[in-house]
């Protein structure tokens, strides 16, 4: 892997977040958009032009073949993440994938292998393990400000019945459906504070065309429960509390892009303003970058391993729940 002055950026699939994101890659200095592609043409050369990309691509494979591209950003529906970050590190490049990384175990073992064996960066961009926010009240929980961890509570909830049952939320042949889409936040809250659990209770409902619409969840730890949900048949606060011995954090809504936090202890009460730069993505993709300087394949801080980790309690809780998707064998 060579070091760069400028970090060249492709992005594979060009839907709202890859908006999002390439909106907070022109904040970052050394970070330079490309490429861009989409299975439509017309698409990607309006995605270039906003955003004054250099190319457009109507294929994905081109976009790979690019010498001009350093990574790769994929930002498609899950079910493709395996395949294409596969192909884009086959080509040389590095790759942050939209989360989840694959949509299964198997998936993500295979994502892990072509990293290494092509000694390419590679990472979830589980942009939630970046934000500010986040980052300080994992610190205060190692810290022991608020004591051992007792209880988590998180969501994620949205009103998505209203779409089209071919939309990527929706569609099983996409791996729609809300576990994976907005469960993956606070399982990946109750890892990141607790761990593994030693026990997994879930419980899904599901759509009329299979896929699955609300899913509830019990942790259980050695002194500790984490109660957590996902859900796209109704709306929540998108609050998340964190409480220990000592004191609790409230994690201000909506939790997983927070701007600010609370913590309480006895009677007082300190309220803690930790806005991200832009919408967020800034801190995952300077992650990247310095991941890339430092000629390695993963990052300290969200690693391949942590990786591993989540999609193992994505298949848990899927398997307990009936979740499963037309195109896995």
């Amino acid at each position: 892997m060579k070091r760069k002055d400028n970090i060249r950026w492709g992005i594979v699939g060009l839907g709202n977040i890859a908006h999002h994101f390439a909106k907070d890659l022109k904040r970052i200095d050394k970070g330079e958009l490309v490429a861009v592609a989409s299975r439509n043409i017309s698409k990607a050369k309006d995605f270039a032009a906003q955003y004054e990309a250099l190319h457009a691509f109507g294929s994905y494979d081109a976009l790979f073949e690019n010498s001009e591209v350093d990574i790769v950003y994929i930002a498609t529906p899950h079910s493709s993440h395996a395949q294409l970050a596969i192909q884009a590190m086959e080509h040389g490049k590095h790759v942050l994938c939209e989360k989840p990384m694959g949509v299964n175990s198997k998936e993500v073992k295979a994502m892990i292998a072509a990293s290494r064996k092509h000694q390419v960066f590679l990472m979830e961009a589980l942009w939630s393990r970046f934000n500010p926010t986040i980052c300080k009240v994992k610190t205060l929980i190692e810290e022991d400000v608020i004591g051992a961890v007792k209880y988590i509570h998180a969501d994620f909830v949205f009103n998505a019945m209203d779409r089209d049952e071919n939309s990527r939320l929706l569609n099983p042949e996409l791996a729609g459906g809300s576990l994976l889409d907005i469960g993956i936040y606070p399982i990946f809250l109750a890892y990141l504070i607790l761990g593994k659990p030693e026990i997994i209770n879930a419980n899904s409902t599901f759509h009329t065309n299979g896929v699955e619409v609300q899913t509830a969840m019990l942790f259980n730890y050695n002194n500790a429960h984490a109660v957590l949900y996902s859900g796209l048949t109704s709306k929540s606060e998108g609050k998340a509390m964190i409480t220990g011995t000592k004191g609790s954090l409230f994690i201000h809504p909506r939790w997983h892009e927070s701007h600010s936090f609370t913590l309480v202890k006895g009677e007082e009460e300190e309220h803690i303003k930790l806005p991200p730069n832009g919408k967020g993505y800034t801190h995952e993709i300077i992650e990247a970058h310095n991941c890339i300087q430092a000629n390695t394949i993963e990052s300290s801080l969200w690693s391949h391993q942590n990786s591993m980790d989540l999609i193992t309690l994505l298949d848990s809780v899927r398997e307990q729940t009936g979740i499963t998707f037309p195109f896995e064998t």
